[in-house]
């Protein structure tokens, strides 16, 4: 059977999309070496980041199409069809409609469809509406074809199943993981307990609904720096006039993107990180953290609870003084615990176990057709 996976997101510059799609690729065709899988690169020099020359069961098919383009839909499902699959997989709710060989796709989040308004986007709003239109269309377009949904939580199924409650019966939970360079930290020993640092780390994007506004009122009150890590440039300038509105542009660092291994340093020598988002669908950069052996401080949303269940802390994301409070008790905390027990939840994710888990949803619908 010929298996295609859309690695066009693929990487570490596309957030946890990109992780996703990263260790699924390079780890599928060694559980698998019956099947051909045939991966769509958008160029090159991206395929050059994974270590995949040692596989003889896959093919590379360079596919210089944006996602979210119109070439997306009108050109991306003849280059499909000419791959001659039996089934494809589209790591995101960004289908090409116009194909239709069978599909398996992941929905990580339906983030847009609970976020929306102009406050939301940088775009203007003529277009910004005209994308709305595409991505709710596009995304119903994609769970009514897909033979399979995959979800990387409890709570995204539910999520999923509100707005589309015909398609439940599709969604399987697959559950992600850690890199291995967060996982060769787990034998570690924990930070000391009289831990001086004295700086916040918040690591991912800065859309509004990552709700990174609070951190950033909280520094008039703590005296603590926030760090922040991200290698996406959009909402970027926003947060840096927020910074200034609130008078405390000197106690931000924007440090843009940080490979994993010095990522690692950053995480242990901080006082926690934060995550302050209303929304995730998941949460790769919490379980991360725990496994490098730093206290996570987060928002009590539900998705977080699912995934760090009783190893973070937990704070009401609406409220400045809930948020002040947790970080003023970080000093107080018995913090050798609680690294302990977030680098025990964190052997729940495994990547290999998820790839293992979607093979079986591959095969189980080709065994059906």
């Amino acid at each position: 059977m010929r298996i295609g996976i859309d690695c066009r997101l693929a990487g570490k510059s596309h957030a946890g999309i990109g992780r996703y799609i990263a260790n699924l690729i390079t780890r599928l065709p060694e559980v698998d070496q019956k099947n051909t899988f045939v991966f769509f690169f958008h160029s090159q020099k991206q395929v050059t980041e994974f270590d995949l020359s040692r596989f003889a069961n896959i093919e590379i098919v360079i596919t210089p199409i944006s996602h979210y383009s119109l070439l997306e839909q009108l050109v991306l499902p003849f280059v499909y069809f000419k791959a001659h699959l039996d089934l494809l997989h589209v790591p995101h709710f960004n289908i090409p409609i116009l194909y239709f060989g069978h599909m398996v796709i992941t929905i990580h989040d339906l983030l847009w469809h609970e976020q929306k308004g102009l406050q939301v986007t940088t775009l203007p709003a003529w277009l910004y509406l005209l994308k709305y239109w595409a991505y709710l269309f596009t995304t119903l377009m994609a769970v009514h074809k897909a033979k399979k949904i995959l979800v990387p939580s409890k709570v995204i199924k539910q999520t999923v199943t509100k707005f589309y409650p015909k398609q439940s019966k599709k969604i399987v939970v697959t559950k992600e993981g850690i890199d291995q360079t967060f996982i060769d930290q787990l034998s570690m020993p924990s930070s000391s307990k009289d831990h001086a640092s004295n700086y916040l780390l918040y690591v991912g994007s800065l859309y509004p609904h990552k709700n990174i506004e609070l951190v950033i009122r909280s520094l008039v009150f703590l005296p603590v720096r926030l760090k922040i890590v991200g290698s996406r440039n959009i909402f970027l300038d926003r947060t840096k006039k927020l910074a200034q509105k609130y008078q405390v542009e000197k106690k931000v660092d924007f440090l843009g993107f940080i490979p994993d291994q010095k990522l690692v340093k950053l995480y242990q020598d901080s006082l926690c990180l934060v995550q302050p988002s209303l929304s995730e669908g998941f949460g790769l950069t919490g379980i991360e953290a725990m496994a490098a052996g730093s206290v996570v401080v987060c928002s009590k949303i539900p998705i977080f609870e699912e995934i760090y269940q009783d190893g973070a802390l937990y704070f009401d994301p609406l409220s400045l003084e809930s948020f002040i409070k947790v970080v003023q008790n970080l000093r107080k905390i018995d913090r050798e615990a609680m690294i302990k027990k977030g680098k025990l939840i964190c052997q729940q994710y495994d990547w290999q176990v998820m790839t293992r888990e979607t093979l079986k949803v591959y095969q189980q619908v080709l065994g059906e057709l």
